[in-house]
């Protein structure tokens, strides 16, 4: 994945129209602040996280100041060095109530080439130990992720199309429509999308507690 700006945008991305850059702009400034927040309160300087993560301090001195957003690769890899769940760099206000999420408004997270989106169908509003997604393979697409926290778990269940899973060094595993899959998801694993169509998936991760 390259480290490449405005991966965080509304569900017109698809297309390749991004008519939303106030809300990637308000997106871009709530994940500086958090990342600026949760590396001060583990003591981190950037030259430290840089280290850890494997993002350069340059990226992350952007992501800080609101210049950039990242991939959801790159995300993932801040998320695991400071040892905090995903939604914990984008928490926005808290949240009370029903609470719809409308397809239409919807904040996806992408791969660097875009043939890989993350919805999120939870509110970002604080840190969680349950997270809920949306995931779209492109035909034919693989797409790596990284390993997550220590005893982060996955369950996948493959609502359109036919996935392989590779998780580790284990065999990959064939998922069918309506087949799911749970697995410790803290080591290196990925998806790929066996199909000439879009694939849809569903993913609960969890993890082993919720960071504050």
């Amino acid at each position: 994945m390259h480290e490449d700006a405005r991966s965080i945008n509304s569900s017109d991305a698809r297309s390749g129209v991004d008519s939303s850059g106030d809300v990637s702009a308000d997106l871009s400034q709530i994940l500086g602040n958090n990342l600026r927040r949760l590396r001060t309160r583990r003591g981190l300087s950037l030259e430290r996280l840089a280290k850890l993560s494997g993002v350069s301090r340059a990226m992350l001195g952007q992501i800080e100041t609101g210049k950039s957003t990242p991939t959801i690769s790159l995300l993932w890899k801040v998320a695991t060095a400071l040892d905090v769940p995903f939604a914990g760099l984008l928490a926005a206000r808290p949240m009370q109530g029903t609470i719809v999420f409308r397809r239409h408004e919807a904040k996806l997270l992408s791969s660097s080439d875009g043939r890989f989106t993350s919805r999120a169908l939870f509110p970002f509003d604080n840190e969680r130990r349950v997270e809920f997604y949306e995931l779209r393979l492109a035909p034919h697409h693989r797409e790596d992720a990284e390993a997550h926290p220590l005893g982060t778990r996955e369950n996948l269940i493959v609502a359109t199309g036919t996935v392989e899973i590779s998780v580790a060094a284990e065999r990959p595993l064939t998922l069918a429509e309506g087949d799911a899959i749970v697995f410790e998801a803290d080591v290196r694993h990925s998806y790929r999308n066996l199909g000439p169509s879009e694939a849809v998936l569903y993913l609960v991760m969890t993890y082993v507690e919720t960071i504050g």
